[in-house]
C-alpha cells in the first residue's frame, strides 16, 4: 500500500482547499434532516443532479416520515422513477419511514448505528447525514474520495473502510469537518476519473500522481 503524504503536505493541501471554498456544501437538495436522509439514500448509484430533479416536486409535499407513508408506495415510485433502482429504493424509503414513525416518534436518530439499522441506509449514507446535518466529522467515502485519496496519497487505502480510517488518521482535525466535501468536489470537478484537470489543479505541485495530464 502506498505511503500517505507527510503531515505538512496534507496540511498545505487542505489549507488550499479551504482558501478556495471555506464552507463547502453537499449538492443534494433537502428541506430538513428527514428529506436529507431520503435524498442521500436515493443517491446510491445515481448522480446528485438526477436525485434533485426527481425529488424537486416530492419535497414540496413531503417533509415527514408520516407524510411519506400517507403518500404511499405507488406515488413515491412514480416520483422517483427516473432514478436507478427506483423500485427497490422506493420500498426502502417506505420501510425506513415506517420504522421512524414506529420506533423513533418520527424523528431521525443521530447515531451511526441507529441510522444504519434503517433499510437502505449504509455507513456512507449515515456518515453523510451525520456530517451535513449534525456537523459531526464523519467521512463518507464515495468513488470520488476513493480515487482522490489514492491518487494524491492524502488517504490511500485498498478498501472504502481503509480510506475512511486514513482520512481520520492523516487529515488534521481542524479540516476534518469539511474534508470529505472538499475531496468529493475535487474529484467531481477536477481530479476526474478519465481526464483529470491537472493543468488547473490547485494542488498539482503537491500531488505525487504520475500520470498527470498536461
Amino acid at each position: 500500500m502506498a505511503k500517505p503524504l507527510d503531515y505538512h503536505t496534507i496540511r498545505e493541501i487542505f489549507t488550499r482547499f479551504q482558501a478556495a471554498d471555506a464552507e463547502p456544501k453537499g449538492e443534494l437538495d433537502h428541506t430538513n434532516v428527514y428529506t436529507l436522509l431520503v435524498a442521500v439514500a436515493l443517491s446510491a448509484q445515481a448522480t446528485d443532479a438526477g436525485v434533485n430533479k426527481a425529488t424537486k416536486s416530492l419535497f414540496q409535499i413531503i417533509e415527514t416520515p408520516q407524510q411519506m407513508l400517507d403518500l404511499g408506495l405507488e406515488e413515491l415510485t412514480d416520483h422517483i422513477k427516473s432514478i436507478g433502482l427506483f423500485r427497490q429504493k422506493a420500498k426502502n424509503v417506505m420501510k425506513m419511514s415506517q420504522i421512524l414513525v414506529d420506533d423513533y416518534e418520527g424523528i431521525v436518530p443521530n447515531s451511526r448505528a441507529a441510522l444504519q439499522s434503517l433499510p437502505g441506509v449504509g455507513r456512507k449514507t449515515a456518515n453523510v447525514v451525520l456530517n451535513m446535518w449534525w456537523h459531526y466529522p464523519a467521512q463518507a467515502v464515495d468513488t470520488h474520495i476513493f480515487r482522490v485519496g489514492n491518487r494524491t496519497r492524502i488517504c490511500p487505502g485498498k478498501t472504502v473502510d481503509a480510506v475512511e480510517r486514513a482520512i481520520e488518521d492523516n487529515i488534521p482535525v481542524d479540516f476534518q469537518l469539511h474534508a470529505h466535501h472538499w475531496m468529493i468536489l475535487h474529484g467531481r470537478y477536477h481530479c476526474k476519473a478519465r481526464k483529470p484537470q491537472c493543468r488547473t489543479c490547485i494542488i498539482r505541485d503537491l500531488c505525487p500522481y504520475e500520470d498527470k495530464t498536461e
